[in-house]
């Protein structure tokens, strides 16, 4: 038994998806924990939920790059007296151009953030998920689901997110525990920008606001689905390297990300 009291835990919450999932969970009435680099933002969104009448966040402004900074987590949610019910993995970034011609630091920093840092916050709590009967949602993407000539370490990094979260939902599950991965196409944050890619660089009938991405992961998690793929159209761009030939989808993919440098 234990006395600290349930949180859900957010990373990556300082903008786009990541404050969005902030406002969706807090307008449900969860109690917030919110985690990124840039403390600033994450005081600004913190009052601007207090202000809308909810419990205002904790804001924990930490680099999850660095060394033990995901024990530096867990140190000061033990000291407050909280525990997560539910951990929101969204802290990540990608990198656009050819892998060998990118900074090998930065990449293997971004496998760093969007593998190992996802994969600890998802196995350190289990044990206060299963009290609570709560859940993990990790943030992929459609990239998850194709090899990525153009982006080859991001695409690689979001496979992964998309296979371990399936495996976990199926060890989780009987425990009371579900893990929910989210996978959205193009989304309006500062992704592109971190990336190093242009505007203009999707046609818009693909793009899909952080609003309504946070709502269907956050709806996605509370029934207990294994996968979210927000939006039809990027439903059937998930589906379609399942029946074509893998060096098709190569060659698609390569040439896509070949006109987005242009």
């Amino acid at each position: 038994m234990t006395d600290s009291k349930p949180i859900t835990l957010i990373t990556g919450a300082s903008a786009g998806i990541g404050a969005a999932l902030a406002d969706v969970f807090a307008d449900r009435g969860h109690k917030l924990v919110l985690v990124a680099r840039r403390a600033p933002q994450l005081k600004a969104l913190a009052d601007r939920i207090a202000e809308r009448g909810h419990e205002r966040p904790t804001v924990l402004a930490v680099d999850l790059g660095r060394p033990g900074a995901t024990s530096g987590i867990a140190d000061d949610l033990r000291t407050a007296g909280l525990e997560p019910q539910y951990v929101v993995n969204n802290a990540g970034f990608g990198l656009f151009g050819a892998a060998a011609s990118l900074d090998r630091a930065e990449q293997l920093a971004m496998i760093d953030l969007n593998v190992r840092v996802l994969t600890d916050l998802s196995l350190r709590f289990v044990e206060s998920l299963r009290r609570h009967r709560g859940g993990i949602l990790n943030v992929a993407s459609v990239s998850a689901f194709m090899p990525g000539p153009g982006m080859a370490v991001y695409f690689a990094t979001k496979a992964y997110v998309l296979s371990f979260g399936e495996a976990l939902h199926h060890e989780l599950k009987p425990a009371g525990v579900c893990v929910t991965t989210l996978c959205p196409g193009p989304v309006e944050t500062e992704f592109q920008a971190r990336a190093g890619m242009g505007e203009g660089q999707f046609p818009r009938i693909l793009f899909r606001s952080p609003e309504r991405v946070a709502r269907e992961g956050y709806d996605g998690l509370m029934r207990g689905r294994r996968v979210v793929v927000p939006g039809s159209d990027n439903k059937v761009a998930t589906l379609l390297p399942r029946f074509l030939p893998r060096r098709l989808v190569l060659s698609v993919v390569n040439r896509v990300q070949r006109d987005k440098s242009r």
